[in-house]
């Protein structure tokens, strides 16, 4: 029988790597996860938290990383600021950054959502507010959304990535993963990105 690819979600605690060695000996996948023959489709920063995709599909990997195929990246972050209309509605249009403009993002005002605490605890000033922006995002340059939320001065302090298409984070805590059944590894409303592999 053919084999199926194996697909797993991992909520990428702060401060380790979306790669399974590093020369420095800083805490990578292999800390957490110790299935075989899957690598993270796209990355996630050292300083950021939040989902991971895994797979054994190269084709899979590809599609999922690819800016091109346009799949949707949720992130909540914590900026430094209050932030007004004006600002979001630039986010919305799209800002301009060193490498070009960006293409337009969905954004909101949110409530402080449900997170775990994070370890070490984010720096923030007394006489400075902060709020919680819900940010979507179609495409995937180095630290887009810090440099993005900067752009309209208002710096990010905490950055989770919630969902990439229609996986979330829902039930996993920091350092934890779980594998997809063929069901849920289907994207909803979109291209069909699992399917069985040939047999070799």
């Amino acid at each position: 029988m053919p084999g199926v690819a194996q697909v797993l979600l991992f909520n990428k605690p702060y401060g380790v790597l979306t790669q399974f060695t590093d020369r420095e000996g800083r805490p990578t996948l292999a800390n957490f996860i110790d299935v075989p023959g899957v690598y993270a489709a796209g990355r996630l920063d050292f300083d950021s938290e939040g989902l991971v995709v895994l797979t054994d599909d190269g084709a899979l990997q590809h599609q999922l990383s690819d800016p091109r195929h346009k799949l949707p990246k949720t992130y909540w972050v914590q900026v430094e600021g209050t932030a007004e209309e004006a600002a979001l509605e630039r986010l919305r249009a799209g800002v301009v950054l060193r490498d070009g403009p960006t293409a337009p993002a969905e954004v909101r005002l949110i409530d402080p959502p449900p997170l775990w605490e994070r370890t070490p605890p984010i720096r923030t000033r007394l006489a400075i507010p902060t709020c919680w922006l819900e940010l979507v995002l179609r495409e995937g340059r180095n630290r887009q959304v810090r440099r993005m939320t900067a752009a309209v001065g208002l710096p990010t302090l905490r950055l989770v990535r919630w969902a990439i298409g229609p996986w979330t984070l829902d039930g996993l805590a920091p350092g934890q993963w779980r594998a997809l059944t063929a069901e849920e590894a289907r994207l909803r409303g979109q291209r069909q990105l699992f399917r069985p592999r040939r047999p070799c």
